[in-house]
Parts: structure tokens; sequence; C-alpha cells
């Protein structure tokens, strides 16, 4: 590619409200907790400024509220080079929230998270209409689910009518019509969203989740006309499944990590730019697991996304082979 591409999140805005503790309180039982601090977020938010960061020509379109949480959520990507023009500012209700619990421990934490999604359900086909006939100016699009799926629905329409590929990130973890996976190229769910995805089961043992399994959540997923499955499997890095083979990309491993919040996003983000700037799948991969590593290593979801400078340090950092670097020279 010659030209920076062309990306389209069409997802949600959700203000993080984050309290850190080093363990979650049970039923009824109240602990003190270490901090508290809020970070702009939402999965389609999170995934445009990454892509921007990576250096993507990126268009964001969504919804928020008539409130300071939506003054605050279209700050960060607006100062990032995103396109926010087209996203709705809806009156008299509220902007997504998500209320984070923390728990940190011994270099490592886990996330429990609550959203609220507020503006972000009230999205119409309608107000995104104008998608139809600017959608093949774009290279790919990115979908999530914290959106009326009807709304994905008629963006992936549009999208494969123009003979642009559609990314779709299943969560929050939900069932899913056959009609809007017949639409996707990429699927990227996790485990939990695999199997639900699928309503296969999917086990795991010491060595990490069952091949078997995963070829037949794969099988299932292309027979409903899904190209390509990635499922991510958190510590134990990611998998492409297809026909006849599994081929696994290892996780990037951080000496610390403070926050796994944005980490999905971020990978799913960095994803989208090497396929856009025509890397292989194992590729784009490779350059994903090395994006999510950063942002894992730091406090936030916006906040903790790596630009691309500090992608391609850490790349250099681990001597990874996978492809020449200037290949990433458009992005700059």
């Amino acid at each position: 590619m010659s030209k920076k591409p062309r990306i389209l999140v069409v997802g949600s805005f959700v203000m993080d409200v984050i309290a850190t503790t080093e363990r979650i309180p049970k039923s009824a039982q109240t602990v003190y907790g270490n901090s508290f601090h809020m970070a702009p977020g939402g999965k389609g938010a999170n995934q445009a400024l990454q892509c921007a960061r990576l250096g993507a020509d990126v268009t964001m379109m969504g919804c928020v509220g008539d409130d300071l949480f939506g003054e605050l959520l279209l700050k960060t990507p607006q100062e990032a080079g995103v396109d926010v023009s087209h996203v709705v500012v809806r009156q008299g209700i509220h902007s997504g929230v998500g209320h984070v619990t923390l728990e940190v421990t011994n270099h490592t934490a886990q996330n429990r998270i609550i959203v609220i999604p507020g503006a972000n359900r009230t999205l119409t086909v309608e107000e995104v209409s104008w998608i139809r006939e600017e959608i093949a100016s774009y290279d790919i699009v990115l979908l999530q689910l914290e959106v009326p799926i009807e709304v994905n629905r008629a963006v992936a329409h549009w999208a494969k009518e123009a003979g642009v590929p559609v990314m779709l990130n299943p969560a929050p973890a939900t069932d899913l019509d056959d009609e809007l996976l017949s639409l996707v190229t990429y699927l990227t769910p996790n485990e939990q969203e695999a199997s639900m995805e699928t309503g296969l089961p999917l086990a795991s043992d010491e060595y990490g989740p069952c091949k078997e399994d995963l070829q037949k959540i794969a099988a299932a997923l292309r027979e409903k006309g899904v190209k390509h499955t990635i499922i991510t499997l958190g510590g134990a890095g990611s998998a492409v499944v297809e026909a006849e083979d599994i081929r696994y990309i290892p996780c990037v491993t951080m000496p610390h990590i403070a926050d796994p919040t944005a980490a999905g996003d971020s990978f799913v983000g960095a994803l989208s730019v090497g396929v856009s700037v025509g890397l292989s799948l194992d590729q784009a991969l490779n350059f994903a697991s090395h994006t999510a590593a950063i942002t894992v290593s730091r406090m936030g979801a916006m906040p903790s996304l790596p630009t691309l400078d500090e992608v391609i340090l850490l790349l250099k950092d681990r001597e990874y082979q996978g492809f020449d670097l200037p290949v990433l020279d458009v992005l700059k």
C-alpha cells in the first residue's frame, strides 16, 4: 500500500470509572481500595484511537450524551486525528459509563467491568446512513457489539456490497444472528465469546484450549460465512483457526501488567492496521500482540494505547523478524 489506510469504526464511547484494590469484595463485604481515576474508553473509541495512534486515517461513528463525559470522550480521539464529525450528540441522555474494578496483586492485574451503555444504545440506522455512499473509500470497517445490532448489520451489508472487509469484535458476548456473521471477513472472539457464538464447548487443559474444540468452533463459523476466525487466548496469545490447521501466535509478555482493560481493543485496532497495510494475517497478529503488550503495561483504556514509534521500538527490542519494519513507513 502506498498511502495510509482509511479505517471506519462504528462503535461505542464509554467513560471508565476505575477503582483499584488488592482484593475484590465478596457479597455484602466492603474493602478499602487503593486508588480511583477516570479514563475515556469504549470498545469502538478505543479501537479507533489505537488505529489512529498507529498512523491510520480513521473515521469514528457513534453516539454520546450531551454531558461532560460526552465532551471528554470526543476530545482524546479528536486530538489524535480521528474524524468524529459524524458522531451523534444525543440530547437528554447520559454517555456510556464503564464501572471497572481492578484487582492488583504482585505485578499483575485482573479486571471486572460493568458497562452502562447510555447513549450508545440509541444510535439508529438512519443516523449512520451516510456511510452507504462513503464506505467504498475505506480499506476496512471495524464493528463491535456495544451499539444496536441493526446498526452493525446495516453497515456490514453496505461494506460487503462495496467489497470492503469487515472485522467484527463480538464483545460483549451475545448471541449473533447468522445474517451478520455471513457478512464478516474477520471475527475476533475470545475463548468465551467463541463458545457462546457457536453454542459449542471449548475445553482447556494445562497446554491450553483443546485443538479439536477450536477446529469445531471455526468450522461452525465458516459455515455461517466467516472467512477468518482469530480467537484471542489471553496470556496464551491468539490462534488462527482454519480448515485443516491452527496457527498459534504467542503472547508478548511485559515485566509488569498494570491494567488489561483495553488490551483486546488495542489488539483488534493494530490487527486492522496491519492487514490494511498489506501484512499477512500472521504478521499482522504479531504486530497486534506487540501493540497490546504495551497497552497492558499502562493504566486506563485510551491513555494506555501506544503510538507507532513505541510499537516499532518494542519490535526491535524483542528482535522480531517476521517482516521488514520499513513496510510500516506508510503509516508515518
